[in-house]
């Protein structure tokens, strides 16, 4: 029997990260989000800080094995840091897929292991004003520029990262199981609605 792998993609605080670890607490699944980054900069003998300089940022060089599955050697003196970290990130979750329950946060995952019998994708949004409150509640207002406009540069980051790699849109509704506005449910009641939902595959 597969296991079952829940992929969550969020528009930036919307709270989907805690979403998925609560998720992940309560389901007794594995949790992988920046752990991801650590085993990947471990697999391919690099510092951690030089992949999560690159994390989920698309390159203009497209590598296009590393989607289909055909790598190579990691090594390659002319493979731009984010295809390595994309490429073995995905090496990484497909082993995870294999081996454990888990909940990804983003990365693609749900793209990566679109082929997996169990598997439940999640997209997390929440109304601007819900986002605007919790990025200032995280982070404080940024230095010269407004809250609203670092939400929107990141989600633009994610989008282009997500087509760049998977050929997708990002916040196209046909790619999701389900689809939850976390201003209007909570944070409890998305893994409620999750977890619920994943129960019925069993």
């Amino acid at each position: 029997m597969s296991n079952t792998v829940i992929t969550i993609c969020r528009q930036y605080c919307s709270g989907g990260k805690d979403v998925g670890k609560a998720l992940a607490e309560r389901l007794g699944y594995t949790f992988y989000d920046n752990e991801l980054i650590v085993m990947a900069a471990k697999e391919a003998g690099y510092p951690e800080s030089t992949f999560q300089r690159v994390d989920e940022v698309a390159t203009n060089s497209l590598l296009y094995s590393l989607v289909l599955g055909t790598y190579g050697t990691y090594g390659e003196g002319n493979m731009p840091d984010n295809d390595k970290l994309f490429g073995i990130q995905s090496d990484i979750i497909r082993n995870a897929a294999k081996e454990n329950n888990c909940v990804i946060i983003g990365r693609c995952a749900d793209y990566v292991l679109r082929e997996e019998e169990k598997l439940v994708k999640v997209f997390i949004r929440a109304d601007m004003d819900f986002r605007i409150e919790r990025y200032l509640k995280l982070f404080g207002p940024p230095e010269g520029k407004t809250a609203e406009a670092v939400i929107r540069k990141t989600d633009k980051r994610r989008a282009a990262y997500h087509k760049f790699y998977s050929g997708e849109l990002w916040e196209e509704l046909e790619n999701y199981d389900l689809v939850i506005n976390t201003a209007k449910v909570g944070l409890d009641k998305a893994v409620d609605i999750i977890a619920d939902y994943a129960a019925m595959l069993k």
